[in-house]
């Protein structure tokens, strides 16, 4: 295999992500947030903000999922939206990361490279928009999938999403506390998920918004 091709693991990881299977969700996340963690850090020295940004990293690929066709390998893929993330972080603290990621030889997205400096006021207020178009545009989608839920009356569905996003339970409680099965509820949360991606990439939004989901 070089380093371009996909693995076998990771294809068959997000194979199973696909097919709403949580335990490989979790297994991604372990396989690369050490690796996209220790990517972060090493650029801002912040653990906090490092951890928020490999977050967003992770929500940026179940966006973008739909338009990963496994040609590229997983680990880039991850790297990249990664960047992008920091990138945004950088731009809201007032520095100004390089206009190109430049590489200092093979290996993953370790290598890239940001340079900081000052930036006009003009700029973080365009980062700033954008943060609050993200947000705009996942509420709005959010708000969207609860009525169509309402208008059905999935009750069930409804429960389980509010248990497993406000409240933060885990699938096994959430499923203990609805009478549904674990598999049902992971279920739940992959449509729920698939259905906000849907309804986002809908939305006809510039292309530096959600630029994971560009193809």
């Amino acid at each position: 295999m070089t380093m371009s091709e996909p693995s076998e693991i990771d294809t068959h990881l997000v194979a199973r992500i696909r097919d709403g299977d949580s335990d490989a969700w979790q297994a991604l996340i372990d396989r690369y947030e050490g690796r996209l963690l220790a990517y972060t850090h090493s650029r801002i020295r912040d653990r906090a903000a490092s951890e928020d940004i490999v977050q967003e990293a992770f929500v940026g690929f179940l966006i973008s999922l739909p338009n990963y066709d496994g040609s590229k390998r997983l680990e880039s893929y991850l790297f990249s939206i990664c960047a992008y993330k920091l990138t945004d972080h950088l731009r809201r603290e007032g520095r100004r990361p390089a206009l190109q990621l430049h590489r200092r030889g093979s290996g993953d997205g370790a290598d890239i490279d940001f340079t900081g400096g000052e930036r006009v006021a003009s700029s973080i207020a365009r980062s700033g928009e954008r943060k609050q178009i993200e947000q705009a545009a996942i509420r709005d989608a959010i708000a969207e999938q609860i009525e169509r839920w309402k208008q059905g009356e999935n009750w069930s569905k409804l429960k389980a999403i509010e248990l497993l996003y406000v409240v933060g339970l885990s699938n096994k409680v959430v499923a203990e506390k609805t009478d549904l099965t674990e598999q049902q509820v992971a279920n739940f949360k992959s449509d729920f998920q698939l259905r906000l991606r849907s309804i986002i990439s809908r939305m006809d939004l510039d292309a530096e918004v959600f630029p994971e989901l560009a193809e």
